[in-house]
């Protein structure tokens, strides 16, 4: 996609499949009730990538990639450190980074085929996308970047000691995702 309104769709359809698939077995009631957190996490990251679509489009005045790096340098510090805090608010909701990292071992509940495709494939590495798509923004705000590192820091640390107290090996693969994109994150972020 060559601007963030396609690359938008195409997040939301990633949202809404996994929100289906995490939900396949809805009958019982752990699988409807971690599709419907994985479906209010997501949504609140997807809030994030919204604000910093309307940042990008009030002050660039389009929301295509290559001109928005063109004109970035235009934009202020404290909006350019805004719209890098909103584009991390939609990746830690995707990519389940603190604070909303919760919904990813709740999501083993669906199929083992859906796990692992939502491990390797699809949500959780659609915000470290996110965050390199957009690098020429991020590049603006040091702030920003440091908030980035720190987010993806404390993730990593958190995730992997709370995957050596788990018994379930599906939770402990789930917090080992969890804190492994929290290393990505904070390069990201370095």
């Amino acid at each position: 996609a060559n601007t963030l309104v396609l690359t938008f769709v195409g997040w939301e359809g990633v949202g809404v499949c996994s929100y289906w698939l995490i939900s396949y077995y809805f009958d019982r009631d752990s699988a409807a009730s971690a599709g419907k957190k994985a479906f209010i996490y997501n949504r609140v990251g997807d809030a994030g990538m919204l604000l910093a679509m309307f940042l990008l489009f009030s002050h660039l005045h389009t929301l295509t990639y290559l001109t928005i790096f063109h004109r970035a340098g235009t934009l202020s510090p404290t909006i350019a450190t805004l719209t890098v805090l909103a584009l991390l608010l939609g990746a830690t909701g995707k990519s389940a980074q603190i604070p909303l990292f919760n919904w990813l071992p709740d999501a083993m509940e669906g199929p083992t085929p859906v796990s692992a495709l939502i491990h390797a494939a699809t949500m959780v590495t659609a915000g470290v996308y996110l965050l390199v798509r957009m690098s020429p923004v991020l590049a603006l705000s040091s702030s920003g970047r440091l908030t980035i590192a720190v987010i993806g820091g404390a993730t990593a640390f958190v995730a992997a000691t709370i995957a050596t107290a788990q018994k379930d090996i599906k939770k402990v693969l789930a917090f080992s995702t969890v804190s492994q994109i929290g290393y990505m994150v904070l390069a990201v972020g370095s």
